[in-house]
């Protein structure tokens, strides 16, 4: 099976990257990330999450990151927005794409948000509408699509059941996500070909996580499928509260240097995002998690 001779990628180490770090990073810092990671050429940046600092202190900076990043024309600046609150807030900050998510798991759901998977995401229905009378695209995260923490097995009903609310909502892109990092390329194709019965699968992208060092596996099986939009986090930031030492997020620079091998066009410079990436790694004190961008730093000398 030929693969897509072009992707594009979805940076969200901005915001899901670095949502889950214990220290305090400021936002001079946060915005020299996303405006590196523009310069790359990203063609989408996931840069702030418009949610209650009790609940993710990290993200408190958010508007401060959108409202002070210089933008280059064409890329999308997204942010995560849970209610009409946060809504509010993005729109203030001028952000171009609004996230809303919702988990393929009743257990999951009940479990973080102590309500079924059909409430949650009718919860998200006044921000839905808001996004579209504002004319800003709408992107969803199905979450634990390929495995749950709490129940295992995820159903492929309970996924078709998710992207079709999801799709109901007007949804331009939904991003079938493997939160804990448990798939493995077989299980990847039945996922994506659920999804795709119910979405157009231009408008389908993979979100892994390389708990088990499967992303890549799973990237490639998805390309496999025909799906051309990929999510990563540079430096592999990020992390999953549900699996102790997972590492979290692929590293965007790991993706980059797969694509680059197959020949696949994504637009990105990859010593750039290198660059990118030994910077938050730096600023943070500690190794990157990614084995290209460690690699390609060492070769070059730093």
């Amino acid at each position: 099976m030929s693969l897509p001779r072009k992707v594009k990628m979805v940076e969200v180490g901005p915001r899901d990257g670095l949502q889950n770090e214990q220290q305090t990073i400021g936002a001079g810092v946060k915005i020299e990330l996303v405006e590196r990671l523009a310069a790359a050429g990203f063609p989408n940046v996931e840069a702030a999450a418009f949610v209650s600092p009790k609940w993710v202190p990290q993200m408190a900076t958010s508007g401060d990151v959108m409202r002070d990043i210089k933008r280059r024309p064409g890329v999308v600046y997204s942010a995560l927005v849970p209610n009409l609150k946060g809504f509010e807030a993005a729109l203030a900050g001028d952000v171009d794409e609004v996230v809303i998510f919702g988990a393929a798991s009743e257990a999951f759901s009940q479990k973080n948000i102590n309500c079924s998977i059909a409430e949650s995401i009718e919860r998200f229905r006044e921000v839905a509408e808001a996004a579209k009378r504002h004319r800003k695209r709408l992107r969803a995260a199905v979450s634990c699509a390929f495995g749950c923490p709490y129940q295992g097995e995820v159903p492929l009903a309970a996924v078709a059941d998710v992207v079709r609310r999801l799709r109901e909502l007007g949804c331009d892109e939904i991003d079938i996500a493997d939160t804990i990092g448990v798939a493995t390329p077989d299980k990847v194709r039945p996922v994506m070909e659920t999804a795709m019965r119910e979405f157009p699968i231009e408008g389908l992208s993979g979100h892994f996580h390389d708990t088990y060092g499967q992303a890549l596996a799973n990237i490639y099986a998805s390309l496999e499928a025909g799906i051309t939009i990929f999510h990563s986090s540079v430096a592999g930031l990020g992390g999953c509260p549900y699996a102790k030492g997972a590492t979290g997020n692929v590293a965007s620079e790991d993706v980059l240097y797969m694509m680059q091998g197959l020949g696949i066009d994504t637009g990105i410079d990859l010593d750039a995002v290198v660059d990118a990436g030994q910077f938050i790694s730096a600023q943070l004190g500690r190794k990157s998690a990614s084995r290209a961008g460690n690699a390609m730093a060492a070769r070059r000398g730093g």
